[in-house]
């Protein structure tokens, strides 16, 4: 069925009463009695909105890595594993209608301002991501369908931007304020914890913006300059945010075998393992397993030459072949056979400390080196691999991560900052690149998008973009939009892309 800001009202209302129906729902109700909505149930719903439901399971789960150039799938040829974007949806928008419900229960409440303050938080984040796919969209119009306003006009992609800036600062104001709530899965209602997220976002929301510093409506540096001199972020893994899995039904980690078919179906990307095995990165043994063949042949299983990377880029038949063969890398044991795997963020602590360093190349920020901020998010990225992967063989292929080897990598010669600002810009970002494997999705392609780096392979043989030696840069408008606010859709897209919406357009934050 077709999604309209008409709907969006309807299906507002029906989120309203199914608040507490997610997998990391920790209200159980009886389903044939009616339920009140509550602010707490419907905290849940957005936050579990923002995880759960993005994160999502099985082949689905690996799409984004697809896209990200770090997975290949081969029971299909899949849309994302060739950069066929498609059309967006703006389904993500129907459950910001209850935002405004959850502060109207909230009301009165003593912890009113921290509800408050994940609304904003909420707005934001949702709002960012749909304008970080296709530009201008609706925002300071959107959601007025019970007022009449079902063909809501479109806001620029820099209103946008000061709009969702503005609620992050608010969000930090009123969390700094709060007190603990209920209804979080994630943080537990803590609103000191949740500040470090909605600043820590920001800091990634105004590098995104690194284009537009000389914007004076902005203040892009300024902004970021403040943030990290005078209000809490991240400061170690345990920030991060990230769901936990746990061996319970709806509670498992995304991608374990009980009950999904797919895990025989993924290569791991010669993009990954060539820059692995080049700086000599024992991550190497943590992400793939050896390809079969390889062992069979006599290589020992922490042989770096055993581990297979396969061109994500390549014709579809020619993987097929590959797979036959069996002489390629699937993912490693462990996101198969641990129901609880390890937790998967949406932004982390090493992350941040990636930001920090590009920052400082670029001059933003002073007083620490790039070097200790790309340091410590190595060993931030590094430390989260090894504390959430049991010592074992099987997982690590007898080339375990200890301390004493993450201090030996971060000073070698391979690894070390080092070169032009340019240069340095490519190493911090090829950092984060190998950090956020089967993490963050669709931070790889947006990273690739911003800096072009890490270079990713195009073939034109396979790439379903047009041209074929391009990588698309944006999705599509919905159809949905088109057939019914069509008026204004086609306003924004005549004042960006002078009336095409195609895959090639650039959005105003890549000018």
């Amino acid at each position: 069925m077709k999604t309209t800001f008409k709907h969006y009202i309807l299906a507002g209302l029906v989120l309203l009463s199914s608040a507490g129906c997610s997998h990391f729902e920790a209200i159980n109700s009886n389903p044939d009695a009616a339920v009140n909505a509550t602010a707490p149930m419907l905290a849940t719903k957005l936050i579990l909105n923002i995880t759960d439901e993005t994160i999502s399971s099985q082949k689905t789960f690996m799409q984004p890595f697809m896209l990200g150039k770090t997975i290949l799938y081969t029971e299909f040829a899949e849309p994302q594993q060739y950069n066929d974007l498609g059309r967006t949806s703006f389904d993500v928008i129907p459950v910001l209608t209850n935002v405004e419900k959850m502060l109207a229960y909230a009301a009165g409440s003593t912890a009113n301002d921290s509800y408050r303050a994940l609304g904003h938080f909420v707005r934001a984040w949702k709002f960012y991501n749909l304008t970080m796919r296709v530009g201008d969209i609706p925002y300071s119009k959107a959601l007025q369908g019970e007022t009449g306003g079902i063909a809501p006009a479109y806001d620029t992609q820099k209103q946008v931007f000061q709009g969702i800036l503005s609620e992050l600062d608010e969000a930090d104001k009123l969390f700094a304020g709060g007190i603990k709530f209920d209804g979080d899965p994630v943080y537990g209602g803590d609103p000191a914890k949740w500040r470090k997220l909605v600043n820590t976002f920001e800091l990634q929301v105004l590098l995104n913006l690194y284009k537009k510093t000389a914007d004076t409506d902005l203040k892009v540096t300024d902004r970021f300059k403040e943030i990290v001199s005078s209000r809490p972020i991240f400061a170690g893994n345990a920030d991060n945010f990230q769901l936990v899995y746990s061996d319970k039904a709806g509670q498992r980690y995304p991608f374990y075998k009980l009950g999904n078919p797919s895990i025989i179906y993924t290569m791991v990307s010669s993009v990954l393992t060539d820059k692995l095995k080049a700086l000599d990165d024992r991550r190497l043994y943590y992400y793939a397993n050896p390809s079969a063949i390889q062992i069979s042949q006599g290589k020992a299983v922490n042989d770096p030459s055993a581990y297979i990377g396969t061109d994500p880029s390549m014709v579809y038949a020619d993987v097929s072949k590959i797979y036959a063969t069996k002489d390629y890398s699937n993912i490693n044991s462990r996101y198969m056979e641990l129901a609880a795997g390890e937790p998967v963020y949406l932004l982390s602590y090493a992350q941040l400390k990636f930001m920090l360093a590009e920052a400082t190349v670029r001059g933003w920020i002073a007083g620490t080196t790039a070097d200790t901020y790309y340091q410590d998010g190595i060993r931030a990225a590094m430390k989260f691999v090894m504390d959430n992967t049991p010592n074992d063989a099987a997982y690590h292929h007898n080339m375990p991560i200890t301390d004493a080897y993450i201090e030996s990598y971060v000073t070698s010669d391979k690894v070390k900052l080092a070169g032009s600002a340019d240069q340095q810009i490519a190493q911090i970002i090829t950092q984060q690149f190998l950090s956020t494997f089967l993490q963050a999705p669709y931070n790889a392609f947006f990273e690739n998008r911003r800096t072009g780096y890490p270079a990713f392979p195009v073939n034109p043989a396979s790439n379903v973009n047009v041209p074929g030696d391009k990588l698309p840069v944006r999705w599509l408008y919905p159809q949905s939009e088109l057939d019914y606010n069509g008026e204004n859709v086609k306003q924004a897209l005549t004042s960006q892309f002078n009336g095409n919406d195609n895959t090639n357009e650039l959005m105003w934050i890549l000018k």
